[in-house]
């Protein structure tokens, strides 16, 4: 990575972190994905519980692949032949993994589900949550936040499922209301009235979408 830009990260990462402490949440900042993966791991005792909402950004860094290990007590959602109680299993986990869909400069984190599941562990349930942030979803303001996680993270995604709604054909947010949509539930998260509940790992990488 170009070093003007990795210092540019370096020093808006700081900004955010101290966002997030003024939230009653923890950030991080880890140079590489190997920094991530490890610093993930340390937040994440061995034997414990873990859940996740389908986080491309907790994958890429490895993260997924870690908790799948013998050392942790892993709820797969994928696998399980009932799902329904897999994503109810996940408020009770100890700890769930994300991301988000974009984030502000200073603090504030911005969520879209289509089920829920995702934006509701974050919001209540699961005693600490671990979120996996490339800097590509850091956002001036809660404006900007929500324009990134309508027009650029739900038509991916859509484009992911192979969903049939308007943003995934056009690529951008058409406030639909189509059967597929994805986005049907907004959570915006200004503070964590639990302390130590909700960490930021920022990492100066392009992850997720």
């Amino acid at each position: 990575m170009d070093q003007n830009i990795l210092k540019r990260n370096e020093l808006l990462a700081q900004k955010v972190i101290k966002g997030l402490e003024s939230r009653n949440m923890t950030g991080y900042y880890a140079a590489t994905k190997a920094d991530a993966l490890k610093l993930a791991l340390s937040l994440i005792p061995k034997g414990s519980s873990i859940a996740m909402g389908g986080s491309v950004s907790a994958a890429e860094i490895g993260l997924v692949d870690a908790v799948k290990g013998p050392d942790y007590r892993f709820i797969d959602r994928n696998a399980a032949t009932d799902k329904r109680a897999a994503m109810l299993a996940a408020y009770d986990a100890d700890v769930f993994l994300t991301s988000v869909n974009a984030m502000t400069e200073d603090g504030v984190l911005i969520n879209i589900d289509g089920n829920a599941n995702r934006v509701s562990a974050i919001a209540h349930g699961p005693k600490k949550v671990v979120m996996i942030v490339g800097m590509n979803k850091v956002c001036k303001d809660a404006d900007a936040a929500m324009k990134r996680a309508r027009n650029v993270a739900a038509p991916t995604n859509a484009q992911r499922f192979g969903l049939s709604t308007p943003c995934a054909k056009t690529g951008s947010c058409m406030d639909c209301k189509s059967p597929d949509t994805i986005c049907c539930q907004f959570l915006m998260t200004r503070f964590s009235r639990h302390a130590d509940r909700i960490h930021v790992i920022l990492v100066n990488d392009m992850l997720g979408f």
